[in-house]
């Protein structure tokens, strides 16, 4: 009975870690994604003022589909999870 438990807390255990895991190299990979993307943006506008409009509508695109690395990550920690 004893080995049982200790099977299924270390399942517990390798879950969580698989989501841990998961959502924290998602959240790096978003952050990093992010300074660079908004690093680019300060660069091109002080090149061209005149472009800053287009410059940001691009910036926010490019801000959604990197953020959207930490939802793919999120994801694959929870199926982990899930799919144990």
């Amino acid at each position: 009975m004893l080995a049982l438990t200790h099977l299924l807390s270390f399942g517990a255990i390798s879950a969580g870690l698989g989501i841990g895991i998961g959502g924290g190299l998602g959240a790096v990979g978003a952050g990093v994604g992010i300074g660079i993307i908004f690093g680019k943006v300060i660069e091109a506008v002080t090149r061209q003022p005149e472009m800053r409009d287009e410059i940001t509508q691009i910036q926010w695109l490019g801000f959604a589909l990197t953020e959207a690395t930490f939802f793919y990550g999120l994801v694959a920690g929870l199926l982990s999870w899930v799919l144990k």
